[in-house]
């Protein structure tokens, strides 16, 4: 019995290092990093690498002379479940406002040209339009384009004679309106419950009219519209927000506003609404900002500067400046 414990234990062992000894099937090679040899330096032109190295790292007390143009990160704003409908005017300018993609609105609108009155002549996803012949000597286009805010979109008529040239008499604009209504309508009975989406028209989404990126060390907001539209819209967000106008002047193009900074920032129990109403009044009577609009050729940049140095920084405006945009 002796024996063949012996003779078991040895076989045991043996077939343990056949395994894994160093002449087994699977050596040990956690030590092989030491017989490695270094090769020879590669000599090249430098002219042939490419050097592209954003994250630099300085020696102590080094810094960067030159400002490194790194666009800001596009911000994403969360949206309510319900997607609002509207119809809007600016002057003799209308439009519809719908909170979804254009390529979910794509689909309902030409499901909505499609089963109207007029005869739907031919349509284009990719720029988003229709053409349709609202009579025998009249064109109606249908323009969809992305809006200002995030997952939105704008829809826009115009009218059009035999020599395609644009009718803009006031008996137009009051037919634009009135078509314009009867698609809200049938947008408003149908976005909430269309779960379709055109892949062909997904390229308008990428077409937004809202850039937020850095300029000289400053947050600038470019919104691809003229002045008029620009004010509106800003004007609308500076209103629908904790943003106090104390003087405006348009044809300067700047608005004058106080804004509290930490009173805005995300907290625990900011959806309680806590805000002290003589806190509301004494940021209404003071000047903290200015929000400068500028435009050139038909775009507008919007930009902010901190006038009296308070707590905060121009670049929490305007973030909360471009949530509000729509």
């Amino acid at each position: 019995m002796k024996n063949f414990i012996i003779v078991i234990l040895s076989t045991f062992f043996i077939g343990c290092s056949y395994i894994s000894g160093p002449n087994g099937l699977f050596p040990d090679n956690s030590d092989d990093f030491f017989k490695e040899d270094l090769s020879e330096d590669l000599i090249t032109d430098d002219n042939e690498i490419s050097k592209d190295d954003h994250y630099p790292v300085f020696a102590v007390g080094e810094f960067q002379k030159e400002a490194i143009e790194t666009p800001k990160p596009r911000q994403i704003f969360s949206s309510s479940e319900s997607k609002e409908v509207q119809l809007r005017r600016l002057g003799e300018l209308l439009w519809v406002y719908v909170e979804a993609l254009p390529s979910t609105t794509w689909p309902i609108t030409k499901s909505f040209l499609e089963t109207s009155e007029y005869d739907l002549v031919n349509f284009n996803p990719e720029i988003g339009t229709f053409l349709v012949n609202y009579d025998d000597e009249v064109e109606m286009k249908v323009i969809i384009e992305h809006g200002i805010k995030e997952s939105s979109t704008e829809i826009f008529l115009q009218f059009f004679d035999a020599n395609d040239s644009p009718l803009q008499e006031p008996i137009w604009i009051t037919r634009s309106q009135a078509e314009l209504e009867k698609l809200v309508e049938y947008i408003a009975e149908s976005v909430d419950s269309f779960s379709g989406t055109s892949l062909a028209a997904q390229s308008l989404n990428d077409k937004k009219k809202a850039v937020i990126f850095n300029l000289d060390d400053q947050t600038v907001i470019e919104l691809n519209l003229g002045f008029n539209r620009a004010w509106s819209a800003v004007l609308r967000a500076l209103n629908n927000g904790e943003i106090f106008i104390t003087d405006r002047d348009r044809e300067e193009g700047y608005f004058l506003v106080s804004f509290d900074v930490k009173a805005n920032q995300s907290s625990w129990f900011s959806f309680l609404n806590f805000a002290s109403d003589d806190n509301a009044v004494a940021l209404k009577g003071k000047s903290d900002y200015k929000i400068i609009l500028k435009t050139i050729d038909n775009k507008t940049s919007i930009s902010a500067e901190n006038l009296n140095e308070v707590d905060g920084s121009t670049e929490a405006l305007l973030s909360k400046i471009n949530e509000l945009l729509s």
